[in-house]
Protein backbone atom coordinates (compact mmCIF):
# COMPACT_ATOMS: atom_id res chain seq x y z
CA UNK A 1 0.00 0.00 0.00
CA UNK A 2 1.17 3.47 -1.08
CA UNK A 3 2.79 5.88 1.88
CA UNK A 4 0.28 8.18 1.20
CA UNK A 5 -2.34 6.25 1.99
CA UNK A 6 -0.73 4.51 4.78
CA UNK A 7 0.03 7.98 6.33
CA UNK A 8 -3.91 9.13 6.02
CA UNK A 9 -4.83 6.41 7.90
CA UNK A 10 -2.76 6.59 10.48
CA UNK A 11 -3.45 10.58 10.64
CA UNK A 12 -7.28 9.49 11.33
CA UNK A 13 -6.23 8.77 14.91
CA UNK A 14 -3.85 11.47 15.42
CA UNK A 15 -5.43 13.74 18.56
CA UNK A 16 -5.39 16.78 16.16
CA UNK A 17 -9.02 16.79 14.69
CA UNK A 18 -8.53 18.72 11.90
CA UNK A 19 -5.50 16.42 11.06
CA UNK A 20 -8.50 13.57 11.55
CA UNK A 21 -10.61 15.44 9.32
CA UNK A 22 -8.48 16.86 6.56
CA UNK A 23 -7.00 12.71 6.29
CA UNK A 24 -10.85 11.85 6.28
CA UNK A 25 -11.80 14.19 3.14
CA UNK A 26 -8.79 13.06 1.26
CA UNK A 27 -9.36 9.27 1.72
CA UNK A 28 -13.50 10.23 0.78
CA UNK A 29 -12.07 12.10 -2.40
CA UNK A 30 -9.30 9.28 -3.20
CA UNK A 31 -12.37 6.64 -3.06
CA UNK A 32 -14.68 8.37 -5.44
CA UNK A 33 -12.41 6.03 -7.60
CA UNK A 34 -11.40 2.13 -7.76
CA UNK A 35 -8.54 1.54 -5.12
CA UNK A 36 -6.48 -1.34 -4.58
CA UNK A 37 -5.60 -1.72 -1.02
CA UNK A 38 -9.41 -2.11 -0.07
CA UNK A 39 -8.73 -5.24 1.62
CA UNK A 40 -5.43 -4.73 3.33
CA UNK A 41 -7.42 -2.10 5.71
CA UNK A 42 -10.89 -3.97 5.37
CA UNK A 43 -10.35 -5.91 8.55
CA UNK A 44 -8.96 -3.00 10.30
CA UNK A 45 -12.36 -1.01 9.51
CA UNK A 46 -14.48 -3.48 10.52
CA UNK A 47 -13.18 -3.70 14.15
CA UNK A 48 -13.11 -0.24 14.13
CA UNK A 49 -17.06 -0.50 13.89
CA UNK A 50 -17.06 -1.28 17.83
CA UNK A 51 -14.22 0.82 19.27
CA UNK A 52 -14.80 3.21 21.96
CA UNK A 53 -14.62 6.52 20.13
CA UNK A 54 -17.60 7.52 17.98
CA UNK A 55 -16.15 9.28 15.52
CA UNK A 56 -13.92 6.10 14.82
CA UNK A 57 -16.66 4.25 14.83
CA UNK A 58 -18.27 6.68 12.32
CA UNK A 59 -15.51 7.04 10.33
CA UNK A 60 -15.06 3.43 9.41
CA UNK A 61 -18.45 2.92 8.76
CA UNK A 62 -18.05 5.70 6.26
CA UNK A 63 -15.55 4.30 5.18
CA UNK A 64 -16.71 1.29 4.41
CA UNK A 65 -19.68 1.79 2.28
CA UNK A 66 -16.76 4.15 0.16
CA UNK A 67 -14.99 1.30 -0.28
CA UNK A 68 -17.92 -1.32 -1.15
CA UNK A 69 -19.24 1.09 -3.58
CA UNK A 70 -16.33 0.96 -5.75
CA UNK A 71 -13.39 -1.29 -4.44
CA UNK A 72 -14.53 -4.45 -3.36
CA UNK A 73 -14.96 -6.92 -6.30
CA UNK A 74 -15.13 -9.75 -3.40
CA UNK A 75 -17.97 -8.59 -2.38
CA UNK A 76 -16.91 -8.55 1.52
CA UNK A 77 -19.51 -6.11 2.48
CA UNK A 78 -22.35 -8.55 2.13
CA UNK A 79 -20.49 -10.75 4.89
CA UNK A 80 -19.74 -7.32 6.71
CA UNK A 81 -23.35 -5.45 6.16
CA UNK A 82 -24.87 -6.11 9.51
CA UNK A 83 -21.87 -4.79 11.38
CA UNK A 84 -21.75 -1.52 9.08
CA UNK A 85 -25.99 -1.50 9.72
CA UNK A 86 -25.54 -2.00 13.43
CA UNK A 87 -23.67 1.07 13.37
CA UNK A 88 -26.56 2.94 12.35
CA UNK A 89 -28.26 2.61 15.91
CA UNK A 90 -25.42 3.65 17.84
CA UNK A 91 -25.89 4.89 20.67
CA UNK A 92 -24.72 8.27 20.11
CA UNK A 93 -26.76 9.97 17.49
CA UNK A 94 -24.37 11.78 15.52
CA UNK A 95 -22.57 8.19 14.66
CA UNK A 96 -25.16 6.72 13.93
CA UNK A 97 -26.60 9.59 11.54
CA UNK A 98 -22.80 9.36 10.08
CA UNK A 99 -23.30 5.52 9.00
CA UNK A 100 -26.83 6.32 8.27
CA UNK A 101 -26.14 9.32 5.91
CA UNK A 102 -23.31 6.88 3.87
CA UNK A 103 -25.16 3.49 3.79
CA UNK A 104 -26.21 4.37 0.65
CA UNK A 105 -23.35 4.21 -1.16
CA UNK A 106 -23.06 0.19 -0.67
CA UNK A 107 -26.01 0.48 -3.19
CA UNK A 108 -23.85 1.18 -5.97
CA UNK A 109 -22.01 -1.89 -5.68
CA UNK A 110 -24.43 -3.68 -7.86
CA UNK A 111 -27.88 -5.06 -8.11
CA UNK A 112 -27.54 -7.89 -4.69
CA UNK A 113 -25.81 -4.79 -2.40
CA UNK A 114 -28.31 -2.31 -3.73
CA UNK A 115 -31.70 -4.74 -2.52
CA UNK A 116 -30.21 -5.18 0.25
CA UNK A 117 -29.53 -1.63 1.01
CA UNK A 118 -32.98 -0.78 0.08
CA UNK A 119 -34.68 -3.52 1.94
CA UNK A 120 -33.22 -2.38 5.40
CA UNK A 121 -33.42 1.46 4.72
CA UNK A 122 -36.98 1.01 3.38
CA UNK A 123 -37.64 -1.57 6.84
CA UNK A 124 -36.07 1.50 9.24
CA UNK A 125 -38.34 3.96 7.63
CA UNK A 126 -41.08 2.07 8.65
CA UNK A 127 -39.91 1.25 12.28
CA UNK A 128 -37.95 4.26 13.36
CA UNK A 129 -40.59 5.94 14.77
CA UNK A 130 -39.89 4.65 18.45
CA UNK A 131 -36.35 5.48 17.82
CA UNK A 132 -34.26 9.26 18.96
CA UNK A 133 -35.21 11.71 16.36
CA UNK A 134 -37.56 9.67 13.93
CA UNK A 135 -38.48 12.45 11.34
CA UNK A 136 -34.60 13.04 10.83
CA UNK A 137 -33.82 9.29 10.48
CA UNK A 138 -37.18 9.14 8.00
CA UNK A 139 -35.52 12.47 6.39
CA UNK A 140 -31.97 10.85 5.75
CA UNK A 141 -33.11 7.62 4.24
CA UNK A 142 -35.52 9.25 2.05
CA UNK A 143 -31.99 11.85 1.14
CA UNK A 144 -30.35 8.03 0.45
CA UNK A 145 -33.00 6.84 -1.87
CA UNK A 146 -32.41 10.11 -3.81
CA UNK A 147 -29.03 9.58 -3.47
CA UNK A 148 -29.19 5.96 -4.91
CA UNK A 149 -31.48 7.26 -7.52
CA UNK A 150 -29.25 9.85 -9.31
CA UNK A 151 -26.24 7.42 -9.44
CA UNK A 152 -27.91 4.71 -10.68
CA UNK A 153 -31.06 6.26 -12.46
CA UNK A 154 -32.95 3.03 -10.88
CA UNK A 155 -37.05 5.03 -11.17
CA UNK A 156 -37.94 1.93 -8.67
CA UNK A 157 -35.61 3.56 -5.76
CA UNK A 158 -38.29 7.13 -6.25
CA UNK A 159 -40.84 4.75 -6.24
CA UNK A 160 -40.15 3.13 -2.65
CA UNK A 161 -39.48 6.64 -1.90
CA UNK A 162 -43.22 7.94 -2.45
CA UNK A 163 -44.67 4.96 -0.79
CA UNK A 164 -42.89 4.91 2.32
CA UNK A 165 -43.50 9.15 1.83
CA UNK A 166 -47.19 8.15 1.77
CA UNK A 167 -46.88 6.37 5.32
CA UNK A 168 -45.73 9.45 6.69
CA UNK A 169 -48.89 11.40 8.62
CA UNK A 170 -47.24 14.51 9.84
CA UNK A 171 -47.91 16.89 7.22
CA UNK A 172 -44.81 18.38 7.73
CA UNK A 173 -42.42 16.34 7.53
CA UNK A 174 -44.67 14.67 4.11
CA UNK A 175 -44.07 18.03 2.85
CA UNK A 176 -40.19 18.17 3.78
CA UNK A 177 -39.48 14.38 2.20
CA UNK A 178 -41.51 15.17 -0.74
CA UNK A 179 -38.80 18.46 -1.21
CA UNK A 180 -35.83 16.07 -0.79
CA UNK A 181 -36.75 13.81 -3.57
CA UNK A 182 -37.55 16.28 -5.94
CA UNK A 183 -34.21 18.42 -5.33
CA UNK A 184 -31.13 17.80 -7.14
Amino acid sequence: MEKEILQLFSNLTERDHDIQYESYEELMKIMQEPVDWTYAVWEQLVQALTYKDGHARARAAQILCALAAKSDPEERVLEDFLKIWAVTYDERFATARNALQAIWKIGLAGQVQRDLVVSYLAKRFQTCLDEKHPSLIRYDIIISFKKLYDETNDSKLIAIAHRLIDEEHEVKHKKKYKAAIRSK
